[in-house]
């Protein structure tokens, strides 16, 4: 294997114009010849037990050379087309070392790193890694393989060809830095990979980026769908360990967690946040329900490689069983519903459904169109959903899954009477001179879509100097004040669209809010003081508003001259804010309101500093 590895470097002669290249390749073939090249392995652990699930190879460089980093080696090795020897040197250093280190003893995996542009050159040597595990003792089945989504790949097919002969030899693959390179979900498409890495960035400061936590939650809930498990290096901070946990994210690797070694260590460490509880995704004051996840059912799943009698018993057994969930691991692959598996697979059109298909496993059977969704759906958003199923599958019970695993079902009524519920305590909890939710349908709004991750801005509403106003002109006329710019946030909130995103509510007195997208939030802030302005003379009066004054007393009884009636409008964006609860919210939000309230007249104050 020496010799052969000895004639790819002799093979991979190339004229290069650059001193800087030829200086660059005769570098890299001088730490290949004098095994200056080193394997540091990094534990990954489970993040449901915190046992070591595996190693990564890392490749160290050993005493003086002229490159700064090893991510600057690799890619002068590029660049010099030297990389598939230099590919293979680092895959066979990780084997031996791993292989001396008695990862055969272990019951954990061997994650070894591959470039694909190695893959891709005609000059690398196919079979090879065979070679290397055979010697070393080491299984195929034992080692994963991790191919970096970083680079730029150029021929699809070739590449596809590279890893469907590596699947075909019982490796099983990982994409690595999922997310920082060119080819993101083209590339998951071809290599359909057993394991994802999500790329450091994104777990860097997570907890202080809800971008960055929307994304890796997205990337985590469609990789469980699909039966591949996720990975989250870089993390070092205790905070960015407690998002990922909550995600359901399956394995971790990080500095915080175990820095890389010469051994295979990590045995025994415990995880400080392990297992980290994922706050109530429908928490609200009293507790109300507000997602699907929170009155779904844990129906025990049966497995695909199940017979047509144990799901048959499984009905017979349960008579309110209405849907049956096909699950391997966590991953929902199909339903079975009650009504149509009872006429269609036992009984049949004439009788000879069970001897049809008695010899057929449950993956046979059962049917793969249905409706799943995440437990952190709100209620109305899967009413909607239902609406547009076809009638035959009206009543079909929902599949719900948490981030992406198997979480329970929910029949139809069960939902339809939560909904029900909330739609009367909604009506109770109105504020009954503007007929708008007040403050405990505010609360649950803004909680939830703090559950949910969501970009929001919230848009806190102050009348100016009503106190004078109602003292002035009377209370009836302030009642009308109140119902006008009610009307005023109603009719803008429905301009902003009908997706069910927006909201309006009535803190009390002259205080309202308003929750929208945050491209939004100003423009609207703009347009609802414009539409305001407009009831000026109805409310004020001809003479008060064209001479744009009028006297009343102030706080103290003294009488004082006020300008006509306005707006301070304070916006927080959760774009900007990491915001944790709706104390915090609020609490930014009255500083922000009373930054524009300091302003003379109708005002608009989007607070932009960064929390820490």
């Amino acid at each position: 294997m020496r010799t052969r590895l000895k004639w790819a470097l002799e093979d991979e002669g190339k004229a290069y114009a650059s001193a800087s290249h030829r200086n660059d390749r005769q570098a890299i073939f001088d730490l290949l010849d004098g095994n200056a090249l080193t394997v540091h392995f990094q534990p990954i652990f489970s993040a449901k037990d915190g046992s070591v699930y595996g190693y990564e190879a890392l490749t160290r460089i050993i005493g003086e050379n002229p490159f700064n980093n090893i991510e600057e080696l690799f890619q002068k090795a590029i660049l010099t087309n030297t990389i598939s020897s230099f590919d293979v040197r680092c895959r066979e250093n990780a084997i031996r070392l791993a292989a001396t280190n008695g990862i055969n003893q272990r019951d954990s995996y061997l994650f070894v790193n591959i470039c694909p542009e190695a893959m891709m050159d005609p000059s690398h040597m196919a079979g090879i890694t065979d070679e290397i595990a055979e010697e070393c003792g080491i299984s195929k089945d034992k080692i994963i393989l991790e191919i970096t989504e970083e680079s730029a790949i150029y021929n699809y097919d070739i590449f596809t060809q590279a890893i469907s002969c590596y699947k075909e030899r019982g490796y099983r693959i990982a994409i690595d830095d999922f997310g920082a390179g060119h080819g993101g979900l083209k590339m998951l498409s071809i290599i359909e990979p057993d394991f994802v890495k999500i790329d450091r960035h994104f777990i860097s400061n997570i907890d202080k980026a809800i971008i960055k936590s929307n994304l890796v939650d997205s990337i985590s809930t469609a990789c469980h769908r699909m039966g591949i498990k996720v990975i989250a290096e870089g993390i070092e901070t205790e905070e960015e360990l407690k998002v990922v946990l909550n995600m359901g994210i399956d394995l971790l690797q990080g500095y915080y967690l175990y820095r890389p070694s010469p051994l295979l260590n990590g045995d025994g460490v415990q995880i400080p946040v392990l297992r980290a509880k994922k706050a109530n995704c429908c928490a609200t004051a009293n507790e109300e329900q507000c997602f699907i996840g929170d009155i779904a059912h844990e129906v025990g799943p049966i497995p695909p490689s199940s017979d047509i009698v144990f799901a048959f018993n499984r009905f017979i057994n349960d008579p309110e069983l209405r849907g049956l969930p096909v699950v391997e691991g966590e991953r929902v692959l199909g339903m079975l519903h009650r009504n149509r598996f009872l006429e269609n697979r036992i009984l049949g059109k004439l009788g000879y459904g069970f001897a049809l298909n008695t010899n057929k496993t449950i993956s046979a059977l059962m049917e793969q169109q249905f409706m799943m969704v995440e437990a952190n759906t709100a209620l109305e958003d899967v009413a909607q959903r239902i609406l547009s199923r076809k009638a035959d599958f009206l009543y079909d019970d929902i599949c719900v899954t948490k981030n992406g695993k198997y979480f329970g079902t929910i029949p139809i009524y069960a939902l339809l009477d939560a909904i029900t519920e909330k739609s009367l305590l909604l009506a109770k909890g109105s504020n009954p001179l503007s007929g708008l939710p007040g403050n405990e349908f505010i609360q649950r709004e803004i909680e939830k879509k703090l559950s949910q991750n969501m970009h929001f801005d919230v848009c806190y509403v102050d009348i100016d100097n009503f106190k004078p106003y109602n003292d002035h002109y009377g209370f009836g006329k302030g009642d009308i004040v109140i119902k006008s710019i009610a009307r005023v946030l109603e009719d803008n909130v429905k301009s902003f669209g009908d997706d069910g995103f927006n909201f309006v509510g009535h803190i009390g007195g002259d205080d309202f809010i308003v929750i929208t997208r945050p491209h939004l939030s100003a423009p609207g802030c703009a347009k609802i003081i414009s539409d305001f302005e407009a009831y000026l003379p109805e409310l004020h009066g001809m003479e008060d508003y064209k001479t744009g004054t009028y006297i009343s007393k102030n706080r103290k009884g003294d009488k004082e001259t006020f300008g006509l009636l306005s707006l301070s409008i304070g916006i927080v964006s959760t774009e900007i804010y990491k915001i944790e609860s709706y104390a915090q919210l609020a609490s930014i939000a009255m500083e922000v309101k009373k930054a524009a309230k300091a302003i003379t007249g109708s005002s608009i104050v989007r607070d932009r500093r960064m929390m820490g």
